[in-house]
């Protein structure tokens, strides 16, 4: 990065932690891949908890020892707000932050190493970022890990889908023998019969198995510790029409439907445009919609 972007950089940097001081915010998300970064944070906050939100977490507890909490951003092109909408909405499922706190956020575009926007959200009065003041506190449900990285898997499909084919498909996570209840197999369950073991959305190498299997009609459900109950599930719980806004498709009503009379979360990818949308008690809680991808993709500098 040249000297005028690295000065850019630390102007933001230091208007943002004056800010999360002034009005004593909770948190600094900084959605950021450069340990330069923190290092210019951590000694400017008085009582605001820094909160790393990164693409690249390899060796973040050797380059950021003064980060105590970590987020892992999906590997793939991001809008400034599609960074912190997830940034903010795994926090939320995590406990780290709460529906009433103020945050402070600090984004940018990674693929040009800048940092150029700052960002103060009431939690609990921003419809900007969420959709609805319904709570988001998954504990005993799902967790943390779980839906961090069932929603990096879903962000992933969203913007790259199947070989190159647009993909629509519902994850449920949490509460699965009442989901089970309440939906049937549309087709034989491709995961029946395999170790717990060999079916946890915490494996990597599980991925590309889910990336095939979103092809097939219906749900995945998703137990709260990571083992997939089944694939191609037709969810049977439905909202009275004009629950949701007009223009959403049986997907996303069947998505909130079960989340209405469930304790899951759904999170539901639109095959027509690649909108994820996150439900919880019958209502989208937020909408991370697909970024366009920029040539050159996403450029990182640890070394900033």
């Amino acid at each position: 990065m040249n000297e005028r972007g690295a000065s850019l950089n630390q102007t933001i940097l230091q208007a943002a932690c004056t800010i999360a001081n002034t009005v004593k915010a909770r948190t600094l998300f900084l959605c950021s891949d450069s340990a330069a970064h923190i290092s210019l944070v951590a000694p400017l906050l008085e009582k605001t908890e820094i909160v790393l939100a990164a693409h690249d977490l390899e060796n973040v507890e050797e380059d950021w020892p003064q980060v105590k909490t970590h987020l892992h951003l999906p590997n793939i092109p991001l809008t400034r707000m599609g960074q912190v909408k997830i940034a903010v909405l795994m926090g939320l499922s995590a406990g780290i932050v709460g529906g009433k706190d103020r945050i402070v956020c600090v984004t940018g575009l990674p693929r040009l190493n800048r940092l150029d926007s700052i960002l103060v959200f009431d939690l609990g009065k921003e419809f900007e970022l969420l959709t609805t003041n319904k709570g988001m506190n998954l504990e005993g449900i799902v967790s943390p890990e779980v839906f961090e990285g069932v929603l990096n898997i879903a962000i992933e499909l969203a913007n790259q889908g199947r070989e190159g084919k647009p993909v629509g498909t519902i994850f449920t996570l949490g509460d699965h023998d009442k989901v089970l209840q309440l939906s049937r197999q549309l087709v034989m369950n491709p995961f029946h019969g395999y170790p717990e073991t060999e079916r946890n959305i915490l494996d990597p190498t599980l991925r590309e198995t889910i990336r095939e299997f979103s092809a097939i009609d219906g749900a995945f459900v998703i137990r709260g510790d990571g083992v997939v109950m089944a694939a191609g599930r037709h969810l049977n719980a439905a909202l009275e029409e004009g629950e949701l806004p007009r223009g959403l498709g049986s997907r996303h009503v069947a998505g909130a439907g079960i989340t209405a009379v469930t304790e899951a979360v759904s999170i539901a990818i639109s095959e027509s445009d690649g909108t994820v949308r996150i439900f919880r008690q019958g209502s989208i809680f937020m909408e991370i919609e697909k970024a366009t991808q920029p040539a050159g993709g996403i450029r990182r500098s640890r070394l900033e």
